[in-house]
């Protein structure tokens, strides 16, 4: 007898327990819970934070491997160093949780899939080739974010602060 050449595709990460515990009250019908979406990142309380940069490495990991053919499908290793593909693949791997309860539905996140390849490739330019094989540099284009004035007061007040040096 033949091995069945699917028995070694491995599963798609689970999400921490943690999260999954979170995702699951804020479904209950008298749930009490009212926090952020666990995939808007920047809003979460750092104990639901917490988890997640592991388990969106082995989304990245698990993508890469199972889905990436072509050199511009790879997302990069620094993908947490890029906050706008952090946001994108956390997205991405809730909606691919809740897209395999119905078929209908995996078939739409694959296309999602395929846009998120263009927005990420798009974003990441030519840049995205050195990411790819780990020479990972700032965002080229930041002298142009310096060109927006100072922020107002009021916008000053309402933005989170920003990390140490270092720490990002």
């Amino acid at each position: 007898m033949t091995e069945n050449p699917l028995a070694r595709y491995a599963p798609f990460p689970e999400p921490p327990a943690l999260i999954a515990n979170y995702l699951a009250e804020r479904a209950s019908e008298q749930s009490v819970v009212d926090g952020p979406s666990p995939w808007d990142l920047g809003a979460l309380p750092a104990e639901l934070l917490a988890p997640m940069p592991d388990w969106l490495d082995s989304v990245c990991r698990w993508l890469n491997q199972t889905y990436a053919w072509q050199p511009h499908h790879v997302i990069p290793p620094c993908w947490a160093q890029h906050e706008h593909l952090a946001y994108e693949i956390a997205a991405l791997a809730f909606a691919r949780t809740d897209a395999y309860e119905d078929p209908g539905s995996t078939v739409l996140w694959h296309e999602q899939y395929d846009r998120f390849l263009t927005r990420m490739n798009n974003a990441l330019g030519k840049t995205g080739d050195e990411c790819r094989v780990g020479r990972h540099d700032h965002r080229p284009a930041r002298f142009q974010l310096a060109a927006w004035p100072p922020c107002t007061p009021a916008a000053e007040a309402a933005r989170p602060a920003a990390p140490a040096e270092g720490n990002a």
